[in-house]
């Protein structure tokens, strides 16, 4: 007697035992990747929405920096031309006495027979216009300016000799610098 077992059945539930474990391990496998990618999509977002707000941050302070720089830029121009306003007024402080000097200097220096007809100042140059008896006169005025403390290097532009009713006269220019005491006291000690 032969005994026949069959054995379909059994590998048939086999099979389907089989297949019901490899679709659970890929769905959970499929799960399982849907919550990686889910959970990474999540994290990779957040990382950039907060670099987006540092990026926002970081613009906002920009632009509030720049405007201070705009700010301290036109401080420092405002300062600037305080500055130079304060030294235009030092240095007009400072002339003011020099002007006397430089009238009194040119009466004291005045020698008889010679007048002035103008003076024009430029900075330290100071241009005289006059009339004089004779050229004598003019080169005795200049010899007074040379030796004056207040007025220096005095030089001699022209000098026109003409006849009025009679009398001869001499028209004269010329250049004078000014100084004061205390700088030509300081150019003698440095040479």
């Amino acid at each position: 007697m032969a005994i026949h077992i069959n054995l379909l059945p059994w590998r048939e539930e086999l099979r389907k035992q089989r297949e019901r474990i490899f679709y659970g391990m890929l769905a959970a496998s499929v799960l399982l990747g849907a919550v990686v990618w889910l959970l990474t999509h999540t994290e990779l977002n957040g990382r950039i929405d907060y670099q987006h707000d540092r990026n926002q941050f970081l613009k906002t302070e920009i632009a509030q920096l720049d405007k201070k720089i705009v700010k301290i830029r036109k401080l420092e121009a405002t300062k600037k031309r305080l500055i130079a306003r304060m030294e235009v007024i030092q240095k007009l402080q400072q002339g003011r006495p020099q002007i006397v000097h430089l009238f009194h200097q040119f009466v004291t220096t005045l020698p008889d027979g010679l007048y002035l007809t103008s003076i024009k100042e430029q900075g330290s140059h100071v241009t005289v216009t006059g009339v004089a008896e004779s050229n004598a006169r003019v080169s005795n005025y200049m010899e007074n300016l040379d030796g004056s403390h207040w007025l220096t290097d005095p030089d001699l532009n022209v000098i026109e000799v003409k006849d009025r009713s009679g009398f001869r006269t001499s028209n004269f220019t010329l250049a004078v610098q000014q100084t004061s005491p205390a700088a030509s006291k300081t150019a003698k000690e440095g040479s």
